[in-house]
């Protein structure tokens, strides 16, 4: 990671951010899903840098009055919200597929030994109990890996057992996730990536806004004001 930490810029947009995911630190399939991520992040925490950078060099430009100076820095932050935003955008809807993808295949339904003569017995077992028994009958059945008892379960018709669908669909869920761990350890990590971009990639306009020194509000004021002296001049 390149980035130095800046105590002007806010945290939440520093690369960082992303080792707090778990398995970040342990893990180099992890580190390698999340990288765009981390990545984008780069990105937007180098862009505010920029426009800090170009601040204190246009400042320094007296040949240029207060407002033209505003509006260079300005242009030139609009530029650089526009690249993290396609970043962001990009990465998070390659997330969003990712992420899709994996839960699909995480939530394959069971079909083998589901229709065996033991399955039926197991079934119906299953049946006589109640609900509490029956979900930790299963879930026993899925943290010890016993498969004929999980297909038997979860691989056929939810109310032959007497369990609900969205109990068979969650404990399915379990089951995969317990059979393809790098499958669920890979969405797990994606989800936290997502998740830090849902929640911090709206900051980088407010510390592009700060970084500029003057409101984004401003400077449309001074463009408007301009184009109507450019429109009075020419007409």
């Amino acid at each position: 990671m390149s980035n130095e930490i800046d105590t002007g810029i806010t945290p939440a947009l520093h690369p960082a951010v992303v080792s707090k995911i778990p398995g970040y630190e342990s893990d180099e399939a992890v580190r390698q899903v999340v990288a765009p991520t981390e990545t984008a992040f780069s990105s937007a925490y180098n862009a505010v840098q920029s426009v800090w950078t170009a601040r204190a060099l246009i400042e320094k430009d007296t040949s240029k009055t207060e407002d033209a100076r505003l509006l260079q820095l300005d242009t030139f932050a609009g530029k650089q919200l526009a690249a993290v935003g396609k970043t962001f955008d990009a990465t998070l809807a390659n997330l969003n597929r990712s992420i899709a993808f994996l839960e699909g295949e995480l939530s394959m339904p069971l079909i083998s030994k589901a229709g065996t003569a033991m399955g039926a017995e197991i079934r119906a077992h299953v049946k006589g109990m109640t609900t509490a028994q029956r979900q930790e009958f299963i879930q026993t059945a899925i943290d010890s890996g016993d498969e004929e008892t999980a297909a038997a379960v979860l691989g056929a018709k939810h109310y032959l057992t007497g369990i609900t669908a969205q109990m068979q669909q969650a404990l399915t869920r379990g089951w995969n996730s317990k059979m393809q761990p790098d499958k669920a350890k890979r969405l797990t990590a994606m989800q936290g990536a997502k998740g830090l971009i849902e929640e911090h990639a709206g900051k980088v306009f407010v510390e592009l806004e700060k970084a500029v020194g003057g409101s984004s509000k401003k400077a449309k004021a001074i463009r408007e004001a301009q184009a109507a002296a450019d429109k009075a001049v020419a007409g």
